[in-house]
């Protein structure tokens, strides 16, 4: 296995996410995060930190887990069977921000890294991340910092890295079942070692690095904005598209759930309150109608 230190990346992993937990519970102003350390019967564990009830954050997690096993799900294997009877191990932090202003986007980031092992066998290991902005309200400039954030972040591994990344970005966050986009997008790669164990490290690294850069700047511009029951109520009813993604399609959530892992864990990502309305629509031409008829489609929002 030379070549490839697990314990270098679990460090980073533990330092972002106190690093990234630092920098939200100074923007929220009124508390800290709460930790909640665990371990699974199954193999590894880790450390959920929630903010609940804050000034400026109405439900947000930023979990870290490592989690290893004798043996891949049948689940994992089913597309990539050159795993089976490998044993695993996969660590990472997820985060997910659901403010309580309609006007201050949710926010999702992860940055992860994953081995398989077999005697006698070269190890299966990659890397996988990105951040994806979920706005209810458009704002064409936060946009446009979130994207120059993401593709100044990783621009030193290769002229075509953002644009590959975001336009994987687009596609995964997609809800089919909908046809439209979770939010406006962003960064999201997987099972990537093709730059060698170094340099895959060392671009997680780089957008681990840069979420709060991307982040912060949007929160502090909006996060004072007014708003009433309309605004909230149009928020509740499109975080109701965050869930239905996270259940149906997340990659994430998914593997959580069928190697066992700690449900209240992966399960955080789900907002406090959310609303479906039978066939409800927005008024067309209203500020809440100009979120899909403007922002949640596929472009290039640097020009």
């Amino acid at each position: 296995m030379s070549g490839v230190d697990k314990d270098a990346v679990k460090r980073y992993l533990l330092d972002l996410q106190d690093r990234i937990c630092a920098g939200l519970a100074a923007e929220d102003g009124a508390k800290n995060f709460f930790e909640d350390s665990w371990q699974r019967e199954a193999g590894g564990g880790g450390r959920s930190r929630v903010l609940a009830d804050g000034d400026l954050i109405e439900k947000g997690g930023v979990n870290f887990s490592h989690v290893y096993g004798a043996q891949m799900p049948g689940s994992a294997t089913a597309h990539r069977p050159e795993l089976a009877g490998r044993s695993f191990e996969a660590m990472g932090v997820s985060l997910v921000i659901h403010p309580h202003n309609p006007y201050v986007p949710t926010s999702h980031a992860n940055v992860r890294f994953f081995i398989a092992e077999e005697e006698g066998k070269d190890p299966v290991w990659w890397f996988g991340g990105g951040y994806d902005l979920t706005p209810y309200y458009g704002d064409e400039e936060d946009c446009r910092h979130w994207h120059a954030t993401a593709r100044d972040a990783v621009s030193l591994f290769g002229v075509d890295i953002y644009t590959r990344f975001s336009e994987w970005c687009d596609d995964y966050f997609y809800l089919k079942h909908r046809g439209e986009p979770r939010g406006v997008g962003g960064l999201f790669f997987d099972d990537f070692n093709e730059l060698g164990f170094e340099q895959s490290f060392a671009l997680m690294r780089a957008v681990g690095d840069s979420y709060l850069e991307a982040y912060l700047p949007i929160v502090r511009k909006q996060k004072n904005k007014d708003y009433g029951e309309r605004e909230k109520t149009f928020q509740l009813y499109r975080r109701g598209r965050y869930v239905e993604f996270n259940l149906v399609y997340d990659r994430g959530t998914l593997f959580g759930l069928q190697s066992g892992g700690r449900t209240e864990s992966i399960l955080m990502s789900l907002p406090p309150t959310v609303k479906w309305g039978y066939n409800w629509q927005p008024e067309p031409g209203s500020p809440e109608a100009e979120l899909t008829e403007k922002y949640l489609s596929r472009k290039d929002w640097l020009g």
